[in-house]
Parts: C-alpha cells; sequence; structure tokens
C-alpha cells in the first residue's frame, strides 16, 4: 500500500488524549498501521515536538519503529512556495510559508497518502494527495 504522511494533529490528537479527535484519530492510525509505512517529516517532528522537554519524550511518542523519517525534498519545497504565493492571491493572511505547505507538497512530490484532519488546505492547493480525513 502507498505510504502515508501522519499530519502532527493526528500523532497530537493520540498523545493529548483529545476529547473531539482522538477516537478518530486512533482508529485511523490503527487502520493504516496494519499494512501502509507511516511517515513523518522535519515539520512534522518539529509541530509535534513544542509539547515535550526532552527528545526521549518526543520519541515516545513517534517512535521511530513505527514512524519512517523522511526528509522534505528540494523538489516539495518548491511546489510549497507556488502553493504558498497562490493561497497569498487568493487572500491568505499568514506571512510566512506554513508547516502544511510543506507537508502537502512534500505528499504530492512522494506519492503520498496524507492522514490528516485539515481538509479543506489540503485539497484545494493538492488537490492530488489523496486524504485520509475524518
Amino acid at each position: 500500500m502507498t505510504p502515508a504522511l501522519v499530519d502532527s494533529n493526528v500523532i497530537l490528537d493520540i498523545a493529548t488524549l483529545d476529547s473531539v479527535w482522538a477516537q478518530w484519530s486512533s482508529a485511523a492510525l490503527a487502520r493504516l498501521i496494519e499494512d501502509t509505512v507511516l511517515v513523518i517529516n522535519p515539520q512534522i517532528y518539529a509541530e509535534v515536538s513544542v509539547r515535550y522537554e526532552t527528545v526521549e519524550e518526543l520519541e515516545t511518542v513517534v517512535p521511530a519503529d513505527l514512524f519512517h523519517r523522511d526528509v522534505l525534498p528540494y523538489e516539495a519545497a518548491l511546489l510549497a512556495g507556488k502553493c504558498f504565493v497562490e493561497y497569498r492571491r487568493r487572500g491568505g493572511r499568514r506571512t510566512s510559508p506554513l508547516a502544511d505547505f510543506y507537508i502537502g507538497a512534500h505528499a504530492a512530490v512522494r506519492g503520498y497518502q496524507l492522514l490528516t484532519r485539515d481538509v479543506a488546505r489540503y485539497q484545494t492547493y493538492f488537490p492530488t494527495v489523496p486524504l485520509i480525513t475524518p
């Protein structure tokens, strides 16, 4: 099966036992674990890391034996920049590229699925990425 990039919101839902999303995120991740390579990148790792004091604590949440680490390809950085420009043209207010653009571009360039609950931005700017969403 196609590898799945796992968005930080899904990981944090589970780690924090989010009252609204933990059940959905846990079930979605459990369905993928059996036959899909789960992938994170440095942006996802950084977003999750803000809740933890040490790398050891963080590694219990995103263990390397469960989450394959993949770097952001340069082609994905270019695509993220292009999509960010389009976002700004459409009235987007953020003035620096968001991690979501890097994450979406990474999935697009590598041909990954994306497990996320942030549907709108990914559908709009990365329509070729197969999304696993609520």
